[in-house]
C-alpha cells in the first residue's frame, strides 16, 4: 500500500491509499502518479478514464474502425494498441523536460461508438463524437482506425474552428485520389472529397514524408521523405511553419509516413520513408502553429513486431501533446 497525505487532513496525518489503476482513481486531470507499465487500466498515458470533459483541455479518444483500408486491415485494434503502449509516458517527455500532463488536463475518453455493420452510418457517428467534444472547448487528439476517420473529424473541427482549415498530413500517400462517389468508404481518397467540400485550404496545406505519386496533388504543397532526406529536419518543420503561417491547422499523422523498418505494423507500408527519430524531431520544431486538432492514424497491430509501430504512434501523439502544451502556455486556452 501506497502512504499519502491528502488535503483535506491535517499535515502529518497519514491514510492508505491504493496503489495503480490511476486512469479511474486519480482524482486529478493534471500529473503523473507513479503505476506499473506491464500492469493496470489502459487509459493514453494513464490519464483518468471518463466521459466528464468538463475542464480538459484535451480528450484522447479512439476510433476502431478499418472498413475503408484498400490493402491490409486491422487499424481498428490502433487505438487499444497505442494506449497499451504508451504506459511508459507516464512521466516528463525527453528531451523537453516536461510532460504535457503537467500543464494540460487530459482525459481518456474511450472509444467512438460505431456501427459497423452499418457503414453508412460511420461518418455521421464520428462527426456526432467529435461535435460533442469540441462543443465542451477541448481540442481533441484522436487515435485510429484508418485514415478515413480524419474526413469527418475534419468536418466537425471546421464547423467548430471556422472553413477552411490547413492541413499537417504526415503519409506515405497523398490521400488525394479522385473519388466522386457521396457514400464510399476509402482511406486514399479522403482529402480529395475534403477539398472538394472547402473545409481544407490546399494552398496553405502541406503533406510531409510521401512517397506515392498522383497526376493531381490538388494545389497541396508536398514535402517528400526524398525531400526530407535531402534538407533535413530542421528545414523541413521551417518549411512547414512558413505554408502554416498562423491559420488554425489540422495536423494528421498515418503512421505509414515511417519507413517499415520504423513501423511495420501497418496497413499499407511503403519503403523509403521516415525515421521515427526523423519525424519526432520535425513535430519538434513545430512549435507555435495554432494546432486545432490532431490525429494519429493506421496503426495495425497485428502485422507489427515487438510493438515498435505502436510504440512510434504513442510517442508521436505525446509530441503533439507537448505542442499544445506550448500553446497554452503561450496563451490562454481557446
Amino acid at each position: 500500500m501506497m502512504r499519502c497525505i491528502t488535503k483535506e487532513m491535517n499535515v502529518g496525518q497519514i491514510v492508505e491509499a491504493p496503489r495503480g489503476d490511476s486512469a479511474i482513481t486519480r482524482t486529478s486531470k493534471l500529473g503523473y502518479e507513479r503505476e506499473n507499465t506491464f500492469a493496470g487500466v489502459l487509459s493514453f498515458m494513464r490519464r483518468q478514464y471518463t466521459k466528464d470533459i468538463a475542464g480538459a483541455d484535451v480528450v484522447v479518444s479512439g476510433i476502431p474502425v478499418d472498413l475503408a483500408t484498400t490493402n491490409r486491415t486491422g487499424a481498428r485494434m490502433g487505438p487499444n494498441a497505442i494506449r497499451a503502449a504508451s504506459t511508459q509516458l507516464n512521466e516528463p517527455v525527453f528531451p523537453r523536460g516536461f510532460g504535457p500532463c503537467d500543464r494540460l488536463s487530459i482525459i481518456d475518453y474511450g472509444d467512438c461508438w460505431l456501427d459497423t455493420h452499418r457503414p453508412s452510418t460511420i461518418f455521421d457517428s464520428i462527426v456526432a463524437h467529435a461535435r460533442h467534444i469540441l462543443a465542451s472547448g477541448a481540442r481533441m487528439l484522436t487515435l485510429g482506425g484508418d485514415h478515413y476517420i480524419s474526413y469527418p473529424l475534419l468536418k466537425a473541427h471546421a464547423e467548430r474552428f471556422g472553413a477552411p482549415l490547413s492541413l499537417i498530413h504526415f503519409d506515405a500517400h497523398c490521400d488525394t485520389w479522385a473519388d466522386d462517389s457521396p457514400d464510399s468508404l476509402n482511406h486514399g481518397t479522403m482529402f480529395y472529397k475534403a477539398i472538394q467540400d472547402g473545409l481544407i485550404d490546399p494552398a496553405s496545406s502541406v503533406q510531409i514524408g510521401i512517397r506515392t505519386f498522383n497526376e493531381d496533388f490538388m494545389g497541396v504543397h508536398i514535402l517528400g521523405a526524398d525531400t526530407v532526406h535531402e534538407i533535413g529536419v530542421r528545414a523541413t518543420a521551417e518549411k512547414i511553419k512558413s505554408i502554416i503561417g498562423t491559420r488554425n491547422a489540422y495536423l494528421t499523422f498515418d503512421i505509414d509516413c515511417l519507413d517499415p523498418a520504423f513501423a511495420p505494423g501497418t496497413g499499407t507500408p511503403v519503403p523509403g520513408g521516415l525515421s521515427s527519430a526523423q519525424a519526432l524531431a520535425i513535430l519538434r520544431g513545430l512549435g507555435g502553429i495554432n494546432l486545432v486538432g490532431m490525429d494519429v492514424v493506421e496503426v495495425a497491430p497485428a502485422y507489427d513486431q515487438s510493438e515498435i509501430t505502436a510504440l512510434s504512434a504513442a510517442h508521436i501523439a505525446a509530441e503533439i501533446l507537448c505542442l499544445i502544451a506550448d500553446l497554452k502556455t503561450q496563451s490562454p486556452r481557446a
